[in-house]
């Protein structure tokens, strides 16, 4: 009889498969996704594949059966340990492999866990763990006996994050957080062999995130990286999540430079050296982002919230970068188009220590504008895109200027506001950024009095976040 497994469909997400550990995803869980995901691997002719892990306590046993499940399909898995995820990621693509799965519960909390799984060079998201978590559930897998072996890739992925940094840059200071995240190892390494003073904290991996919750986008998460700069005079900081594809930078004064003003810093040196490029950023980025592309002589491009949707429309767009607010960076130009927050850093630095501004210089020239945080409020999962479309539908009528790329973007004179229905979660996510206090306060009461005649009220306390 054929192997069948029934997952909790709460973990089956849009871009991973996510739980809590021990409620709704478990170690059969961990097993049916190897022989599913493996069973994908085999029907495109797959082979060989590679299996990582972050540092989370229940990230070893998970990894375990991922590796049986996976070698049950008839496939050779090979373990990569330990690691951040663009570890793996780079596993895969350096060393030709069919596939991956990397067992990270990324930046949420200590009990939760999860999978990220990709096919070859794309990411395997959306319909295909849907599919996925069909297939298993009609026993529709592949049978075989595989085999099991460690791959050893740390040192040449240390080495390929260091290969492009100048010899003659000048010395930074620099403090870093790791979150106690599994970038840790990496960031020891890589710190060992750059020029300049760095000052390492929460570098030591530990799965119940001691220092702070592992998310560099909430501010509150960066107060002792804040702390250090100042206290260090260091030029600035950098800070990774759980897994070690988002980033958090700080400069030189202790204010936080947004995922979007990371961008837009990033983009000087590549549109100088490529005029023209397509820069990409998610629809929650500040329209000065976008003005400061087509100022410096980029094709700027608004799209979807959502790594592996961003790393899609980069291969169609041939863009040499590409961000989002979240945190994650992306650069096609010199690395592999997937999101590697060491990688980032090391571009930033690498701007900082080869030419004249300090990243407070950049950031005191960027224009001011006023935003909410992240508004985040729940809306049930049956009714968050309806309450989209009965948004989109009303604006329409009026007569307004909105883009509907993601959810809706309304323009007025006063600035911006979006509304969009989280991937992820059963939330709607809102944003306004204005010039001004008024035409902040003129565009939350516009989006408020969207959100009412839906029934949906916004929340004095919706919690910010990325």
């Amino acid at each position: 009889m054929s192997f069948r497994h029934a997952f909790d469909p709460t973990i089956l997400r849009e871009y991973d498969v996510r739980g809590i550990v021990g409620k709704t995803v478990n170690e059969a869980d961990a097993y049916a996704l190897g022989r599913g995901f493996g069973s994908a691997l085999v029907d495109k002719g797959g082979k060989r594949v590679a299996v990582g892990w972050d540092g989370r306590l229940s990230s070893p046993a998970l990894a375990a059966k991922v590796v049986a499940g996976l070698s049950d399909c008839g496939l050779e898995v090979l373990r990569t340990g330990l690691g951040p995820t663009p570890q793996l990621y780079f596993a895969v693509r350096e060393n030709h492999l069919d596939g991956g799965v990397m067992i990270t519960g990324s930046h949420n909390p200590p009990d939760y866990n999860g999978f990220k799984m990709m096919l070859a060079k794309a990411s395997f998201w959306g319909a295909d763990i849907q599919a996925m978590g069909k297939r298993v559930g009609e026993g529709r897998v592949a049978e075989g006996k595989g085999s099991a072996a460690d791959l050893d890739v740390k040192a040449a992925y240390i080495d390929r994050l260091l290969r492009d940094y100048p010899k003659d840059a000048k010395n930074l200071t620099v403090v870093w957080d790791a979150g106690n995240g599994s970038m840790g190892e990496a960031l020891v390494a890589v710190s060992k062999r750059l020029p300049g003073r760095h000052i390492l904290l929460n570098e030591k991996i530990d799965g119940t995130f001691p220092a702070h919750h592992p998310d560099p986008t909430v501010a509150r998460n960066l107060v002792q990286l804040q702390d250090a700069v100042l206290r260090e005079k260091a030029d600035l900081g950098i800070a990774f999540d759980g897994d070690g594809d988002r980033i958090g930078v700080i400069d030189g004064k202790a204010r936080i430079l947004w995922g979007d003003q990371l961008i837009a810093v990033l983009a000087s040196e590549i549109l100088a050296r490529l005029p023209g490029s397509t820069i990409i950023a998610d629809v929650k980025a500040s329209q000065v982002l976008f003005d400061e592309i087509a100022r410096m002589g980029g094709k700027p491009l608004m799209w979807k919230t959502g790594h592996s949707i961003i790393k899609t429309k980069m291969v169609e767009t041939v863009a040499p970068l590409a961000g989002e607010m979240s945190g994650h960076i992306f650069f096609a130009d010199g690395w592999y188009g997937f999101d590697d927050a060491m990688y980032a850093g090391l571009r930033l630095l690498k701007i900082l220590a080869t030419g004249t501004k300090t990243l407070a210089d950049f950031r005191d020239a960027m224009p001011t504008v006023l935003n909410t945080p992240e508004l985040r409020f729940p809306c049930d999962e049956t009714r968050k895109r309806a309450v989209v479309e009965e948004v989109a539908a009303r604006l329409k009528a009026a007569g307004a200027t909105f883009s509907t790329i993601d959810g809706v973007r309304v323009n007025t004179s006063d600035g911006w506001w979006l509304l969009r229905a989280s991937n992820t979660q059963d939330v709607l996510v809102a944003r306004c950024e204005a010039k001004g206090e008024a035409g902040l306060a003129r565009l939350r009461a516009d989006l408020e009095g969207q959100l009412e005649k839906s029934g949906i009220a916004l929340p004095e306390d919706a919690a910010a976040g990325h």
